[in-house]
């Protein structure tokens, strides 16, 4: 069974119970990082229980306003002066209450905003830099995009979420509650059975039919991105239908896809209708049978007509919340599902981890031993078998051999981006599946075949490898990468901006980037993966001698296509099928006529003489 990648975590269907779901979100509200909003939490639960409390009682003051007028003789005297004085207050308790019913929950919002926001915060960057720590082999089988969305998608659905369940769905509840007691209480409990019973008629209709609205909207869904696909795939392959003198066809298949996507959409309009129909239905007969019960009240003596207005308002405001309660499940549970996604991917643990006892990597002279390694690729029958080779300190090796051999492999088992299923690898005596990643790959520079630069400025990329770095230091840096003349004669210098992927530059400007980021890092070892194999001849002489700066002194491995980069090795290693099948020096190699000297004639014409000049190439350092 294949692993499951972010592409796959984007279009799963359901994802865990939707309980768990959000109980992990809530939780992230008492993680230690949020502990400095402790306070406003408190203060925010106070305020929506006040709120709500308030917005309960509000209809009572309402309605005892109301018998004070119709008990009373307002034309007589004292009493009718003390009846006003009455009524009055408790319209003005009416108001007040409601305005704070009102007001409350405005200013719970505008201190409770930064709360919501600093947990998508942790959440999201906690993610990211999860994202950042996962094995290699997972970043390469997802799409572009897709776990970013993952991201994105799951944060911003709890922010969503923290607010509308906290103050939307939970308090709608707790009034439902609070105002059940309270017309148990003041009015009888058959107007708490009728409202209870009422909301959870409403509740239930809304939720099987937005269920039943939601397969239709998927399939609405569907209509839409066949729609689309068509008409951009036709507009683009414009040359194509007219080659074909399929304009009329391309045009009645739009025609079809646009008559798919309408029926689709009025019955969706039509479900709608149906929905907001029968909530309508089911809260006036609600009201309708609440009124009846208190009206009866009154003609028996037992209610007086301000009782029955209180009695109205109340569920009026119970039933107000609920018009969104459609629209609501359907967010709530797409958001529920965002936010397992999230939780799902951030639950991923790398397949390349610090050995609990692991040690930070002490560099020394930079050597390089490889003891019968073995690796297999995922979903691929070969990789590397029994690799064993040893660099000195200081010494350039040259990997070579054909596509698939297994070169990149090794450079990728040196940065420990996967683990060798056999074997072992050292730097220094010391195996790397014993230090921290982060010490080791510390110690290496790598310039790959591709160097490929954030879009930020110059500054920014070529500082990349040491974030600490002066402006002078960096400067030297370009100049030894031979980039100094290039960034004095740019209007912004250090400031020009690269474009996306580096795409303002030219191959050998960024690879002279690359250059310069790995002298800046200074590292002991150097990793060269195919450097210069995408450059033109006259650029690559340029980098050659760059690299040549950016070698002195170092460990060098450098993966090579063009042999002439590594003729100057002390020792290359060839390799095929993931084994290393010949191993020497350049002369050694060519006049053993094997593999090698294959690669070398194929290339040089079978010119077997050595002109690549050390000035030219990158230097050897003879190993001891």
């Amino acid at each position: 069974m294949p692993p499951e990648t972010a592409d796959s975590l984007e279009t799963k269907g359901e994802a865990a119970p939707f309980g768990r779901s959000i109980a992990r979100m809530f939780a992230v509200l008492f993680r230690p990082a949020m502990k400095k909003w402790r306070f406003r939490i408190v203060m925010a639960v106070v305020l929506t229980l006040a709120a709500k409390g308030l917005s309960v009682i509000a209809p009572v003051f309402m309605g005892n306003g109301i018998n004070q007028l119709t008990a009373n003789d307002l034309s007589v005297g004292d009493a009718a002066i003390a009846a006003g004085i009455s009524f009055v207050g408790f319209f003005a308790l009416f108001a007040g209450a409601r305005f704070l019913s009102n007001a409350l929950p405005t200013i719970r919002d505008a201190f409770f905003t930064a709360v919501t926001q600093d947990a998508q915060r942790i959440v999201a960057v906690e993610a990211f830099g999860h994202a950042q720590h996962l094995h290699l082999q997972f970043h390469l089988t997802r799409r572009s995009g897709a776990l970013y969305r993952i991201i994105e998608r799951g944060a911003g659905a709890m922010e969503y979420l923290l607010r509308f369940l906290a103050f939307n769905i939970g308090p709608t509840l707790v009034e439902l509650v609070f105002a059940s007691v309270v017309l148990a209480a003041l009015y009888g409990v058959q107007f708490s059975i009728a409202a209870v019973i009422t909301v959870g008629v409403y509740a239930l209709f809304t939720i099987v039919v937005t269920e039943w609205r939601n397969a239709q909207r998927r399939t609405l869904n569907e209509a839409d991105t066949k729609l689309r696909g068509i008409a951009l795939d036709t507009l683009a392959n414009f040359e194509t239908v007219k080659s074909f003198a399929a304009e009329n066809r391309e045009a009645t298949r739009y025609d079809d896809a646009t008559r798919s996507y309408n029926r689709q959409y009025v019955t969706v309009m039509q479900s709608l209708s149906v929905l907001n129909a029968g909530q309508e239905l089911i809260m006036t007969g609600g009201l309708l049978a609440v009124a009846i019960m208190a009206g009866y009240g009154a003609l028996n003596g037992t209610m007086q007509a301000g009782d029955a207005t209180a009695i109205i308002l109340m569920l009026l405001n119970i039933y107000r919340p609920l018009n969104i309660l459609g629209w609501a499940w359907r967010e709530i549970k797409q958001g529920s599902v965002d936010i397992e996604k999230l939780f799902e991917f951030m639950d991923r643990r790398s397949e390349v981890l610090d050995a609990p006892d692991a040690k930070p990597f002490l560099p020394k002279t930079g050597e390089i031993r490889f003891e019968h390694v073995g690796f297999s690729h995922e979903g691929r029958a070969s990789g590397l078998e029994d690799v064993t080779f040893s660099a000195p300190g200081g010494a350039f090796i040259g990997v070579v051999g054909p596509s698939g051999a297994g070169k990149s492999t090794i450079l990728k088992l040196l940065f420990r981006f996967y683990d060798p299923s056999d074997g072992q690898i050292l730097i220094d005596g010391q195996r790397v599946d014993k230090v921290t990643q982060e010490s080791l790959r510390n110690a290496l520079g790598l310039v790959p075949q591709e160097v490929v630069l954030f879009n930020d400025t110059l500054r920014f990329n070529l500082a990349y490898a040491a974030p600490d770095t002066s402006d002078e230091e960096i400067l030297k840096a370009a100049e030894r990468a031979q980039l100094g003349d290039f960034i004095t004669g740019l209007p912004d210098g250090l400031e020009t901006r690269v474009g996306e992927r580096g795409l303002k530059l030219s191959g050998g400007e960024k690879q002279r980037v690359g250059v310069a980021r790995a002298i800046l890092r200074n590292p002991p070892i150097l990793i060269l993966d195919e450097a210069t194999s995408s450059l033109d001849s006259g650029t690559e002489e340029e980098v050659q001698s760059a690299l040549k700066e950016a070698s002195r002194g170092r460990t060098t491995i450098a993966v090579a296509h063009r042999l002439s980069t590594i003729a100057s090795a002390d020792l290359i290693l060839v390799l095929d099928n993931g084994r290393i099948v010949e191993r020497g020096r350049h002369g050694d190699l060519i006049n053993s006529n094997g593999t090698y000297a294959a690669l070398w004639q194929r290339q040089t014409g079978g010119d077997d003489e050595f002109n690549i000049s050390t000035e030219q190439s990158v230097p050897t350092r003879v190993a001891e």
